[in-house]
């Protein structure tokens, strides 16, 4: 199952997952991240440190309240780092809390924790296993199982508080009722859920930031709640469970070491290191309490907004401890509380150095020297990401120096292929960047430009103008170089740059041929008007001689008229 994921809208480039996630469970696809299951430990790690809130949860809170809704006999088994960080002014208060929220009873997993210390006992004083590593934190688990395979003979073959206490709570109340796990650990649901050893034991987890989320939405506040018991007896050193070195406190005294050496390892680096250490046959006879989280679970993922200061979560929960053995333990048999673990390694493809050599030409690294080992990508070497790469989990873009350089190398490109001039101008007027037509305007080279002021060159009223009251300057026309040029200046403020960018573009040639239109439009308006005056002389010269030609015409005529009238020859 997938406990954590990533939302799509909200994955932007920065690889902050990758580079936190010690086990490289998260690939990266169509410039996504995504969870790989079957590699990921459930840690939490990437959901801490998601600067935009991507990753999403696999809640259970619906279920729960749908238990409740149903009337279903449910019980809450809350994790003995409740002390450290829910506020409240007695433990009962928060038992209070969860009965007014529906549920049955509230029992603390330290009770769970109690059974799985007198197990570990019996595997020290049996001294048959050279190590023995605790096997409470779910994250270590697999982790031991999936990458590191060669040490699972050395996991306790015990099950986990949360697993036991499920377990024993079905035991004395039924098979029917509904088992909640409240606890500040993301990895809990995926082994609750997502393992089929120990399926059934368990059937939801909450974690203490959806508790706060569902008592406000409910009106209660824990400290006006009022005092009541918790459902078992006191479990006594076991609360200690959480904090770092708790196991071996509750597991180990003086008297039972019988040769094992006790270590306590926290943080996910340290329990890599202690395993290969294993593997490398350096330890022995050590009773190994691993926790992924450091600080142990008194700072899981899922309660770090309420207590920044481990120290203080450490010191509340220490004070609610009583420094006894649990007695009088109820007998939950061998098969219980025993569970078997075995490797589960992972099989991704290996490339060969030709393929890794291949994809590091293909982002320009060509020799040692162009193998920045950055870790922007998420990746410690260049060469490990390349790996990543021939195994579908990374991309090529994701090299930061290479994309960089390809987006500054393009960019070069465009400035310098457009004909017009561009610059980028400080708030003092300085030069603080020109492209290569720029430079011809200014008649010296980028180095020599950037040390000069943009008014030692054009005039710059324009430039200084925009700079002063923020608000851009769209197609002025200007002439430069003494009217040789005539341009069409165009000037941006960068708010962010507090600076100016000033385009330039060169319409010399357009106005040249714009008045050479205008002036055959002159030309040809002016000839026009020539031939409709002589037009209009003509007209009149040809009126006049057929006004002369008219009157003789009628004279010839009449005479012919009256001649033959008065019947002349």
């Amino acid at each position: 199952m997938k406990v954590i994921d990533f939302k799509d809208a909200k994955c932007r480039h920065c690889y902050k997952c990758v580079r936190h996630c010690a086990v490289k469970a998260i690939t990266v696809r169509d410039e996504q991240a995504r969870i790989m299951v079957d590699h990921c430990i459930s840690c939490g790690r990437c959901l801490e440190v998601c600067p935009q809130n991507a990753k999403t949860f696999a809640s259970d809170l619906e279920r729960v309240k749908s238990f409740l809704d149903r009337g279903l006999r449910t019980v809450v088994s809350i994790a003995p780092s409740y002390a450290g960080v829910l506020e409240f002014d007695r433990p009962g208060q928060v038992v209070d809390a969860l009965e007014r929220l529906g549920f049955s009873e509230v029992r603390e997993t330290a009770e769970g924790a109690a059974l799985v210390t007198d197990m570990y006992k019996r595997l020290i004083r049996e001294g048959k296993m050279p190590n023995i590593i605790t096997t409470c934190c779910p994250s270590v688990n697999d982790l031991i199982e999936k990458y590191y395979p060669d040490c699972a003979a050395m996991m306790a073959p015990v099950v986990s508080p949360m697993i036991a206490h499920g377990r024993y709570i079905k035991k004395i109340y039924g098979q029917d009722v509904k088992v909640v796990f409240l606890g500040p650990c993301i990895a809990k649901k995926q082994e609750a859920a997502g393992d089929e050893r120990v399926a059934g034991a368990v059937d939801a987890i909450l974690t203490f930031e959806e508790l706060a989320v569902w008592l406000k939405e409910a009106g209660i506040n824990i400290r006006d709640c009022g005092d009541r018991p918790m459902g078992n007896p006191d479990p006594k050193i076991n609360r200690l469970y959480p904090v770092s070195g708790g196991v071996i406190q509750s597991v180990i005294t003086e008297e039972e070491a019988d040769g094992y050496h006790k270590v306590f390892v926290d943080g996910l680096e340290n329990c890599m290191e202690m395993l290969e250490c294993l593997q490398r046959g350096e330890l022995d006879h050590c009773f190994i309490e691993a926790n992924v989280c450091e600080g142990g679970c008194a700072k899981g993922p899922a309660s770090a907004q309420w207590n920044t200061s481990y120290v203080k979560t450490k010191v509340k929960i220490e004070k609610s401890v009583t420094y006894k053995a649990a007695r009088d333990l109820p007998d939950m048999g061998a098969d219980g509380l025993s569970r078997q673990f075995g490797g589960r390694g992972l099989s991704d493809p290996v490339p060969s150095q030709e393929q890794i050599t291949r994809i590091l030409r293909s982002t320009g690294k060509y020799s040692p020297e162009d193998e920045l080992n950055c870790g922007a990508c998420g990746y410690s070497t260049c060469r490990e990401k390349a790996v990543a790469v021939f195994q579908g989990k990374a991309e090529l873009s994701m090299c930061m120096p290479y994309a960089l350089a390809k987006a500054e190398s393009m960019a070069n490109v465009v400035l310098d292929a457009t004909p017009n001039m561009i610059f980028v101008i400080g708030n003092d007027m300085r030069i603080l960047d020109c492209n290569q037509k720029g430079q011809e305007l200014l008649g010296v080279g980028h180095e020599e430009a950037v040390k000069r002021y943009i008014f030692e060159f054009i005039e710059a009223g324009d430039i200084e103008e925009v700079l002063l009251t923020g608000s851009s300057l769209p197609n002025k026309k200007i002439k430069l170089e003494n009217g040789r040029i005539t341009a069409e200046e165009t000037i941006v403020y960068i708010e962010n740059m507090d600076a100016a960018l000033v385009i330039f573009r060169d319409v010399t040639r357009e106005e040249k041929i714009r008045e050479q239109h205008y002036n055959l439009k002159v030309e040809t308006v002016e000839m026009a008007q020539k031939v409709i005056e002589k037009q209009m002389m003509v007209a009149q010269e040809i009126a006049g001689l057929l006004g002369e030609t008219t009157a003789e015409t009628k004279v010839t005529l009449t005479k012919l008229r009256d001649s033959i009238l008065n019947g002349e020859d």
